[in-house]
């Protein structure tokens, strides 16, 4: 029993930060059809950033309680600045090309990435721990957690509660699925696409700065970080299906509860078994859990 909780607890923390993430990635290929591989990149840069402003804050003798919200500050501020030098003086350049050239220019982006990371923060591991132990612990069945950790269940659940409200229960929203739905139409229709692929771009690199700057307290950041989570976040919308927010929520719980059972039951196929889940959705359902209709255009 008490490995059973143990599972579930650490499979829904695990997906928590991955469905942030993942749910950035998903936004933006539903919408602008860009399978964005510089999304690992904006993970890495939110973590990094996270980790020098945390510790310049603490330094500094500020009150400790106020550094989660310098930490949602961080994601907001990244997401925002390199949200938008990406997509306006990148992607907005590679428009109507074909989706392969589109997918190569989002690699080369990361690989940019990669490497001013090295250049600004060097190869050496960062820490910045404090946020994770300020409020403690508390106790399940017997098991002790992290508080830090069962907030980001918190986060998790606020950030695809608020994009699920934004995106059916207000105007900006149903355009952004009228656009995920028919792009040519909604043009026709006056909407103006250019500017919701900004905005599409933009609130996505904020969902993968805000994995980052979250996850970072929780371990170490070092360079190849962006590399682990882009191949993460990949698996998890390909089992939930490419473009939609409910299927990046049920594949990360996937990805999660499944990396989770392997880790106290059988650790050394932790790497394979994440896979071999992704494979088996994809023999059944080759589009994903919760591949969005597309409407036959004839």
């Amino acid at each position: 029993m008490l490995t059973l909780v143990a599972i579930l607890v650490d499979g829904v923390i695990y997906s928590s930060w991955l469905f942030i993430v993942s749910a950035g990635l998903t936004l933006i290929f539903g919408v602008m059809k860009i399978l964005n591989i510089a999304h690992g990149g904006l993970y890495a840069l939110g973590a990094y950033t996270a980790v020098s402003a945390i510790g310049s804050y603490f330094a500094g003798g500020y009150p400790p309680l106020a550094s989660y919200a310098l930490l949602l500050l961080v994601a907001v501020v990244v997401g925002l600045v390199f949200g938008l030098l990406i997509e306006r003086g990148v992607l907005r350049l590679m428009y109507g090309r074909d989706e392969i050239v589109i997918v190569l220019v989002t690699y080369g982006v990361f690989l940019i990435i990669e490497d001013a990371i090295k250049v600004i923060w060097g190869a050496s591991p960062y820490y910045a721990s404090q946020p994770y132990g300020l409020l403690g612990r508390v106790q399940i069945s017997g098991l002790a957690f992290s508080v830090y950790d069962l907030g980001l269940i918190a986060l998790a659940s606020v950030t695809g509660a608020l994009l699920w409200w934004g995106l059916n229960r207000t105007r900006n929203g149903k355009l952004l699925l009228a656009v995920i739905h028919d792009r040519e139409i909604s043009a026709a229709m006056g909407v103006d696409v250019r500017r919701v692929f900004t905005v599409t771009f933009v609130i996505g690199a904020m969902l993968g700065a805000l994995g980052g700057a979250f996850t970072a307290p929780t371990t170490s950041v070092v360079p190849s970080i962006g590399v682990e989570l882009i191949v993460l976040a990949f698996a998890v919308v390909v089992i939930g299906g490419l473009g939609s927010i409910e299927g990046a929520a049920i594949g990360a719980l996937v990805v999660g509860i499944s990396r989770a059972s392997s880790v106290h039951l059988l650790p050394e196929a932790e790497l394979f078994v994440i896979y071999g889940v992704m494979s088996l959705v994809l023999a059944f359902r080759p589009q994903g859990l919760f591949r969005r209709v597309v409407a036959r255009k004839i």
